[in-house]
């Protein structure tokens, strides 16, 4: 059975920065591989165009350019909040906000988001709100585990309304969601 739109497909990967020599960030393996419907668009668009039309068992190995995975990095992701955020009584909260750290925050429309620190001054905390894969080129090799068609229920999604990026690397944004 090929991929095609609305069916369920499983995948065993590997993930690169950069070429199959680069630096490996992600592997996928048989024992719990990433499984989704194709075609619904909770991975990457270039990821899944890269698998259309494969069947079971098919091979690939394929490159993605920073601005056709998570994009370039973007200064306007970057922003300065006030450090009173992070303070309890006054008192910076420093097993939250340490350099490095990744803070699951809320934008003003509701929207959950992750920013890391990546600096804290007398008056403010400088947060990076960039996909951490954003600004790296993408090398992808591996197998297509499985395709079937997706039931009803799967094909309806969850049922508590919670959305699922398809990710399986570190805070919802990992190699292909």
């Amino acid at each position: 059975m090929k991929l095609d739109n609305n069916k369920f497909v499983s995948l065993v990967y590997t993930l690169h920065e950069g070429d199959k020599e680069g630096r490996l960030i992600e592997t996928v393996e048989e024992a719990a591989p990433l499984a989704f419907i194709f075609g619904t668009g909770r991975l990457l668009p270039a990821f899944e165009d890269h698998l259309a039309g494969m069947e079971e068992g098919s091979d690939f190995n394929f490159h993605l350019a920073a601005e056709d995975a998570y994009g370039e990095i973007r200064e306007d992701m970057v922003i300065s909040l006030p450090r009173n955020i992070y303070e309890d009584e006054g008192v910076l909260r420093s097993e939250i906000c340490y350099v490095g750290n990744s803070v699951p925050m809320m934008d003003s429309q509701g929207n959950r988001m992750n920013g890391v620190v990546v600096e804290i001054g007398d008056a403010f905390v400088k947060m990076d709100f960039n996909h951490p894969l954003a600004g790296t080129d993408l090398y992808f090799s591996g197998r297509i585990a499985g395709v079937r068609e997706a039931t009803h229920e799967e094909l309806m999604g969850p049922s508590d309304g919670c959305s699922s990026c398809g990710s399986r690397s570190s805070g919802c944004g990992g190699s292909c969601g």
